[in-house]
């Protein structure tokens, strides 16, 4: 399981080189690189039985070659077929070769997406097979892996073929009571069954068991971390400050009850006997940046310093802008340091000399705050913002800068109170329930592509009045196999569409933070009106200008994932608005973007989610980012997290060291584990 990737037959270092792009080094790694979905090929269906927005297999027969365009993009191959007076109309881009391949007067099975368009059925990039190659295929599940440019299904799907052949079997670790009161499937099959199922019902046998282990490790580990944090004594007493009076008064508005409610638990915790282990759970635009800042001006004015860490390096610097603005306002000095990946080397080592010195109070950073260069004088304080980004590791890492200091975790992710109590087990949970009085509630709707013109018109009335706009894309170049819209593209159309004296830029997860930075900052400061973005925006910055939100094909996207864009908005004193435009007309699809459009509570929104999915949703659309799950979704399996808690409570009731002969494989894999995770800080 720790052989490079190289050491299977037909992987060279050019093809290692994409795996590792998909975070995939090892044999073991490649076998944890679960598919995403799976494609089971059915029965050819006539012409009259095909369906829009469904991947279907037709028969056809070919009376002539198939004719080449050329576009200025890409050249376009055509078929159309007929049977009993109905069409269907083949397209494939940049594969003029099909010309010579395809030949006259032979019957070939087409498979892909029919979709219906100008009145015409039209199948894009579809697959095709003969006859006989078809009856091979038929009735099987084809694992279809995610991919990076240059890295194909077929080399994923052969290269853990191959690693399957060449394994030998992996010792079974999981204890026997357990897996018989479980009801769980054998290691090796699960693991053989995940990549290449025979029947559906082998395949959930295979995930139950390949789920459950996730969840059981990550469990005993948080466990043993908790054990071992419970018996530290607090190295950093903090008595209440004036300076937090200050700055309660010096607010603009009154804090909620949840945020006084919530600041006197942290206050209480600071003082106790042991160190502080909290998270702060509550909605977006719930204000826990504030109780956070109160956490940290009691830090400093006990004498210690604070350490938050931010997702995205724009977060971090708008947090430090907006701590050293509240501090300034209130009368209150103490310095606030920022620490990025992207500072020149001179400003990094004065961000060094001030944090190694004690002058920073307040140091504000991202990953960058990690790194074995920081030294901190004297850490008594670790705020993580959205802490499902960094994972269980990263947060010990930082935590490891001090000695023992407290840790205060933030999170925006709406879970169900009895998972957040499992998922979080080494932290007592306080939740904001009450967004601040003075925010204006979203207003939203749900539209097709027609309303596009429409928005576009809104849009300018609010740009007119001195407001901004955000409009979230699904991809970020275009793809002919698939009909979404593009951020590249999209901004060309948008400028052809508004009026010449708007400006509209876009960014993207493949540009360089460098210009993410650059263009979020001009966004930031209202140079830019229109951002036209992916959903890297989605932990991006505080925008209180920004009123309208516009999610192209929001079908593709995770309704907790289209609800945390939606707080990108709401932010300031204007009227906000979010408008989620579908790209298909599924009733199923309509049904869910409904509940975003009734509500803009997050915790009914997730649970809401959850009573939609069904077995069918277990390879879908994921809850985004959320804690560093493979294959498990805290909401879907909800059931198997709850059992994986109190089987790892039970196991460490009787062996917490896990020292007794039958659990060593248990202990080797847990090891494992715990190795894999520092091994993700490192990179």
């Amino acid at each position: 399981m720790d052989s490079p990737i190289t050491d299977i037959k037909g992987i060279g270092e050019k093809t290692a080189m994409l795996f590792h792009r998909v975070g995939v080094y090892t044999v073991g790694e490649l076998l944890s690189y679960y598919p995403r979905a799976y494609d089971v090929y059915e029965e050819p269906v006539t012409f009259a039985n095909l369906k829009a927005e469904q991947v279907q297999a037709v028969t056809g027969f070919l009376r002539k070659a198939p004719s080449v365009s050329k576009t200025k993009r890409y050249a376009v191959t055509t078929v159309v077929l007929e049977e009993f007076g109905e069409y269907l109309h083949l397209t494939w881009f940049n594969m003029p070769f099909l010309k010579n391949a395809l030949s006259p007067g032979s019957t070939y099975i087409f498979r892909g997406r029919v979709q219906r368009k100008k009145g015409r059925l039209v199948m894009e990039q579809p697959e095709y097979f003969t006859p006989e190659a078809y009856e091979e295929k038929l009735h099987t599940m084809q694992p279809v892996y995610g991919l990076t440019a240059g890295l194909s299904n077929k080399t994923v799907s052969k290269a853990v073929k191959k690693a399957l052949e060449g394994m030998h079997l992996n010792p079974e670790y999981l204890p026997e009571e357990i897996r018989m009161e479980q009801e769980l499937a054998e290691y090796n099959f699960a693991l053989r069954t995940i990549h290449f199922p025979v029947k559906w019902e082998d395949l959930l046998l295979a995930r139950k068991r390949l789920v459950f282990d996730e969840f059981f490790l990550f469990l005993l580990a948080l466990r043993q971390m908790k054990e071992a944090a419970e018996v530290l004594k607090n190295e950093c007493p903090m008595k209440p400050v004036l300076e937090t009076d200050m700055l309660i008064r010096s607010l603009p508005y009154a804090l909620t009850g949840a945020q006084k409610k919530v600041w006197a638990e942290i206050q209480g915790d600071l003082a106790k006997d042991r160190v502080m282990s909290r998270l702060i759970q509550g909605d977006v635009g719930s204000g826990k940046t504030v109780v956070a800042l109160l956490a940290l001006v009691c830090a400093a004015g006990n004498g210690y310093q604070g350490a938050m860490m931010a997702p995205t390096e724009v977060l971090a610097r708008q947090h430090a802008q907006s701590i050293e603005q509240m501090l300034s306002q209130a009368g209150i000095f103490v310095r606030t340091v920022v620490l990025t990946g992207s500072m020149t080397a001179k400003e990094k080592r004065s961000a060094y000399e001030a944090i190694e010195s004690g002058q920073a109070g307040i140091v504000v950073g991202t990953h960058a705050l990690i790194q074995e260069k920081v030294h901190f004088r004297r850490l008594g304080l670790v705020v993580t913002d959205e802490q499902h980004r960094f994972g269980v590791r990263q947060r010990e890492t930082l935590a490891e800068k001090g000695t023992f200091p407290h840790v205060l975790v933030m999170s925006a992710t709406p879970i169900p109170r009895t998972l957040a109590i499992i998922l979080y087990g080494d932290l007592d949970i306080s939740v904001l329930d009450e967004l601040p009085a003075n925010r204006l509630p979203i207003k939203n709707c749900v539209v097709d592509e027609s309303y596009r013109a429409t928005a576009y018109r809104f849009m300018e009335k609010e740009i007119a009045a001195g407001r901004q706009v955000y409009v979230i894309c699904a991809m970020v170049e275009e793809n002919p196999e698939l009909e979404l819209e593009n951020v590249v593209d999209y901004t060309e159309k948008l400028k052809g569409a508004m009026k010449p004296s708007i400006t509209i830029e876009y960014l993207h997860g493949k540009m360089k933070a460098q210009e993410k930075n650059e263009i979020m900052e001009r966004f930031a400061a209202g140079e830019i009106q229109v951002l036209v973005s992916t959903t890297v925006v989605e932990v991006g910055v505080n925008v209180p200008n920004a009123t309208v939100m516009m999610v192209e094909n929001a079908e593709r996207f995770g309704l907790a994932q289209l609800h945390q864009l939606r707080g990108r908005v709401g932010r300031g004193k204007h009227q906000s608005y979010c408008i989620f435009v579908s790209g298909n007309d599924n009733p199923d699809t309509k049904k869910r973007l409904e509940i975003l459009n009734k509500s803009n509570d997050g915790f009914y929104i997730a649970s809401e989610d959850l009573k939609l999915r069904g077995p069918g949703d277990l390879f879908g659309i994921r809850q985004s980012g959320l804690l560093e799950f493979k294959i498990g979704d805290v909401f879907t399996d909800a059931a198997v997290l709850k059992a994986a808690s109190e089987e790892a409570a039970k196991l460490l009731k009787q062996d917490a060291s896990l020292l007794k002969e039958e659990h060593r494989e248990l202990k080797k894999r847990l090891l494992a584990y715990r190795m894999a995770g520092a091994k993700a800080v490192s990179l």
